[in-house]
């Protein structure tokens, strides 16, 4: 017997299933976020970053892996919060671009008979933005779900409060 009222059915599906789609998005942008990190720390461009901002940045990257991955285990469980901040995490990692990415592609090389070249070649500049933009796009698109699935459960849950 086909069920005839699919969206409240679906609806009822999410009080027993966890909001996996959003959690497995944050995980992918956590990944993204590896290849950033990889890609900018294994250059080799004598000593510029070997400074305190680079410092800061690997701090900020273990922080912000931190907070993702507590991000995708709140959104699972259609915590509204936790969207929010997957949100605003997928916001910094724009604005990253703007900081070390785009300090270093503008930067002369340190090297030795680098002449005219930069800190960071423009391939690698594409490589690491691109990444950043797919990890902000992914964090922001698990935010979005998330938000939507947690008032979808929430207004059904009213609802089934109201008549029972």
């Amino acid at each position: 017997m086909p069920v005839k009222n699919i969206p409240s059915v679906e609806k009822d599906r999410l009080r027993f299933t966890k909001n996996k789609l959003s959690a497995d998005l944050i995980l992918g942008a956590i990944a993204v976020n590896a290849l950033y990190f990889v890609s900018i720390y294994g250059s080799d461009v004598g000593n510029w970053y070997y400074k305190l901002f680079i410092g800061g940045s690997i701090v900020y990257n273990l922080i912000f892996m931190l907070f993702a991955f507590l991000s995708s285990e709140g959104v699972k469980g259609y915590k509204m919060s936790y969207a929010v901040v997957s949100i605003f995490l997928g916001a910094l990692q724009i604005v990253r671009i703007f900081l070390l990415p785009m300090k270093a592609h503008n930067a002369p090389s340190p090297v030795v008979g680098a002449d005219g070249s930069t800190v960071m070649s423009g391939g690698q500049f594409r490589y690491v933005t691109i990444c950043l933009c797919v990890s902000a796009a992914l964090l922001v698109a698990a935010g979005i779900i998330g938000i939507i699935k947690t008032k979808t459960l929430s207004s059904y849950q009213a609802l089934l409060d109201e008549e029972g």
